[in-house]
């Protein structure tokens, strides 16, 4: 599968302004995007719109991760992806130049949490991305039990637009 996923560059400078923004007790932030999907053949366009960050009050303390959230933070994002018919992704930041990846901590706890939104919101892919200063790398879920493939590539739309390969 083919995927692609677009956000619009002023976007894209929220989230990493927010991302950015320091935490009483958190070492990093986090936060969720909501997408519309358009697929074709073997293509599924991932097309962003908006940004929610978790609030400071949703953050658990645990010294083991950089940020935890609480059920409450992902049951408001669960809801989004009901009430708003969205593709929801989970979106923090490594920080640094090129194309990130997920840590060992980030793997298992996306698996942990992002199939639950396929249980609320069926009717769309979710998933995680992890962004560097200039890049992004992000994983969907097609279904509960389905594959969990990479995106392909992402697009900055913007002037100039930018462009990256990141699987």
């Amino acid at each position: 599968m083919n995927i692609h996923f677009k956000i619009t560059r002023t976007l894209l400078a929220v989230i990493r302004a927010d991302l950015r923004r320091p935490h009483a007790f958190a070492h990093e932030r986090v936060g969720f995007i909501a997408a519309g999907l358009a697929a074709a053949h073997d293509d599924l366009l991932i097309l962003s719109r908006e940004y929610r960050p978790v609030r400071d009050e949703e953050y658990l303390q645990d010294p083991s991760v950089g940020a935890m959230m609480s059920a409450e933070a992902i049951r408001r994002a669960r809801q989004w992806a009901m009430n708003d018919r969205a593709a929801i992704f989970h979106v923090h930041t490594h920080g640094g130049h090129g194309v990130p990846g997920f840590s060992g901590i980030d793997n298992r706890e996306n698996a942990r949490f992002i199939p639950n939104f396929t249980s609320v919101a069926p009717h769309a892919v979710h998933g995680a991305i992890v962004l560097s200063d200039t890049a992004a790398f992000g994983q969907v879920w097609l279904g509960r039990d389905a594959p969990q493939p990479f995106v392909a590539r992402f697009t900055e739309v913007g002037i100039p637009v930018h462009t990256w390969r990141a699987a």
